[in-house]
């Protein structure tokens, strides 16, 4: 479980890289032709249109959690077997941007100068200017790792992350096959998370990939 002030920086990251996520599966399946969730009210930055409150408490207290899905309708779709792949790939690759977005914003932070900061220091005394200057890098250092975790964790290709349908959009396979390899792939992941969880075994590596990610872009 978090302390009250780390959530008060993940919260945000985590509105904002669910958001943006299932906004952009939206925007994608919408410029491909599917009305599906423009007619279920998804095409949005409205945070509310895309929070499940389950999944959202889920990722606060551990560590893990997930948005409301976005349907499309395949019959809709040009192509539908590589459209569904575009539509998956739309959501891991928006965190990624908002993550290197976040990060480079960071990088400028560290870079300024104290003596730019003169003009600011007549309306407010250096130790206030310190403690907002930190409120502001840690927010968006959380939202740069929430946003490198989705991205991350979400192209795992196992069902039911946007990974597995990348993954199925480059096969030929029937829906049966899909519906079975689906069936083994939920219990799996879950069955890795909590095993991470708990016993404090690495299976899958994401928070050194997204450490890795951070120190890249800041150098």
């Amino acid at each position: 479980m978090q302390s009250l002030s780390r959530m008060l920086y993940t919260i945000p990251a985590i509105l904002i890289g669910f958001t943006v996520h299932e906004f952009f599966h939206a925007f994608t399946a919408y410029k491909l032709g599917d009305m599906t969730a423009k007619n279920q009210g998804r095409l949005t930055l409205n945070p509310l249109k895309h929070i499940d409150l389950i999944g959202f408490i889920f990722i606060l207290f551990a560590g893990f959690g997930w948005a409301k899905p976005v349907q499309f309708s395949p019959e809709q779709l040009k192509n539908p077997r590589r459209d569904r792949g575009f539509i998956a790939l739309a959501g891991p690759l928006s965190n990624l941007i908002i993550g290197i977005i976040f990060v480079l914003i960071c990088k400028l932070m560290m870079s300024i100068p104290p003596e730019h900061l003169v003009l600011v220091m007549e309306f407010f005394s250096s130790e206030k200017i310190g403690s907002i200057y930190m409120v502001l890098f840690q927010l968006c250092i959380n939202i740069a790792y929430i946003n490198f975790g989705l991205a991350v964790f979400n192209m795992i290709p196992l069902p039911p992350l946007d990974g597995s349908h990348v993954f199925f959009s480059g096969l030929n396979l029937s829906y049966e096959t899909e519906m079975r390899i689906t069936k083994i792939g939920m219990p799996l992941l879950f069955i890795i998370i909590i095993i991470q969880n708990t016993a404090n075994i690495t299976i899958l590596p994401i928070g050194r990939i997204i450490d890795d990610m951070v120190l890249l872009f800041l150098g």
